[in-house]
Formats: structure tokens, sequence, C-alpha cells
């Protein structure tokens, strides 16, 4: 996943290094191992949830990663689902205990709503993060100038500290960038995010400047969909896909919405989104043009 493509696409492999999985990574591979020893057993998400006092849908929420666990309530499940190993059973109660450790990103819970909280933990220990976006360029890419223009249109009424911590936050994201094992970031573009510019001509010749240092790194990769391209594959909006070393995660399709988010990882869901992102990639112009397309877009300004 080092060597940026031309044209066309194919989903990004897995690669053998990976970053530290982060708390929100280890609730949804320890709710993968619930729920595949649920299943094995023929057990009911009621049956389960009575086994813990609790609802089907907790249990559901549970097997998701959507939810914090407490280790009395895998305890419990792991002896229903007939897991007496000690070894077996002491692995996953630790696996409880790192998946609670709360990420960096809850620092600033006070600004980052809850439902965006997840994403930013699995951006932080994805091996591969493809975008699709129409109307800015992707947060892991943006300038701080760019970066407080976008909030602040976002944010109309936000005290100015408030914009700046956003905008600290939003830097800090892009820290998994320069770690020891970076994430392919695939970005795909409309035209029309390089046109526009939130912040003025001199944000945003700063923001394209960002981009021609940024993609002649191997791990970083953009293309642009150009205004000739029409209509095309994606007429339904922006969205990422989000890809991890271990096999036992499914990779994770991101749908942001203004005051909320949905996440996707159901296999037919997800070929659908890949399916989509491939023939994005064949709409536009090959990676290879893309510092040819921001050097002519960076003089129209």
């Amino acid at each position: 996943m080092t060597t940026a493509p031309t044209e066309g696409a194919q989903p990004h492999p897995r690669t053998p290094t990976a970053p530290p999985r982060t708390s929100t990574v280890l609730r949804i591979l320890l709710g993968t191992q619930l729920r595949r020893l649920r299943e094995s057993r023929n057990i009911t998400l009621e049956e389960a949830g009575h086994a813990i006092r609790a609802s089907h849908s907790k249990i559901s929420r549970m097997e998701l990663g959507r939810v914090s666990v407490r280790g009395r309530d895998v305890a419990d499940l792991l002896t229903l689902y007939g897991v007496a190993d000690e070894a077996e059973r002491a692995a996953m109660l630790t696996l409880v205990s790192e998946a609670g450790v709360p990420g960096w990103w809850h620092n600033y819970g006070d600004i980052v709503p809850s439902w965006f909280e997840m994403y930013v933990g699995l951006e932080q220990a994805a091996t591969g993060i493809r975008n699709y976006e129409v109307q800015f360029v992707p947060g892991l890419l943006q300038t701080e100038d760019y970066a407080r223009s976008v909030i602040r249109l976002g944010h109309p009424d936000a005290r100015p500290e408030d914009v700046e911590r956003r905008v600290e936050f939003r830097m800090a994201r892009q820290r998994v960038l320069t770690g020891p094992n970076p994430p392919h970031v695939w970005a795909v573009v409309d035209e029309s995010v390089l046109r526009r510019s939130p912040g003025g001509p001199a944000v945003m010749r700063g923001q394209i400047a960002r981009l021609l240092d940024l993609v002649a790194r191997p791990e970083v990769t953009l293309q642009v969909v150009p205004f000739s391209a029409g209509g095309h594959a994606a007429a339904g909006g922006p969205f990422s896909i989000v890809r991890f070393a271990d096999r036992d995660l499914p990779d994770v399709v991101y749908l942001e919405q203004l005051t909320s988010a949905v996440y996707l990882d159901k296999r037919d869901d997800v070929d659908h989104y890949l399916a989509v992102m491939e023939r994005l990639c064949i709409t536009a112009g090959p990676a290879t043009d893309s510092r040819r397309i921001l050097h002519e877009i960076s003089v129209d300004l």
C-alpha cells in the first residue's frame, strides 16, 4: 500500500504493519469475538441479554463495538457460551480492560460529538482510509487556515476559543500521518473542492501547496474528478471507507450527516461502496495527473 496508483483502483490491501489498536477498534474486535461465540452455540440475542440482565439491543450494540462493556457482563456471557478455559477467559477479560482505556480524543469531548468519536478511533487505527469528497478537502489533509475557515462555516456562532480548539483537534488527528505506521490515505475529490475556497484565494493557495507536499508522499494518493466527468457513481454524496490490518475487523463505511453519522460494516454494504469507489477512481483523472491539476488550479486562484 505504498505505491500510488496511476488510474483505476483496487481495494487497498492489508498491510503487515499496523498502528496501535485504539479503544474503538478493541471494542469492535471484542464484539466480533463475542458474536462468533454466541452464534456458534446457537444462542439468540434475547437469551444472551437475559444472561446479563439487559436487552437484546444492548447485546447487538456490544457485538458491533458501539458501547463500552463491563468485565462482569463479558464473564457472564463467556459462561453462557461455554468458555471454561481460564486462559481464553483471561484473554477476553484483558481485552475488556484495554478497550476501556480512553483515547486522546476523549480530551476533546466538550467539542467532539459522540457519534464522531467512533470515527476518530477507527481513523487512528486504520491501515487504509479512502475518502470521496464533494465540498471540502478531507480533514486529514487540511491546513490550519483552511480548517479554521471550514469550522467557522459549520459553527458560525462558536466563540473564537472554541473555533481554535476545534482546529487544534483537527490538527491532532493529522498526527496519524506522521506516525511510525501511517495509513494510506486515498482521496478522490470533486474538482469543485479545489476551486471553492471557504476562506478566500490565499487560504486555498496555501491548501493546494499543502496537497502538493502530501501527494509527494507514498502514503497519500489524490485523484480529482473533473467537471467534464458530468454525473458519476457517487451521486449520493461523500463517504469514507476505513480498513484495518487485523482480518477479524471488517472494513467500515462512514457516512457523515449534519448532526449524526452512519457506520456500515455488513459485507454487502461495504462491497457496494467499494464498487462505487472503484468507479470513481476510474472516472477521476489518474493520480499521476494530480500535481499538474493542482498547479493549474493554483494559478487560476
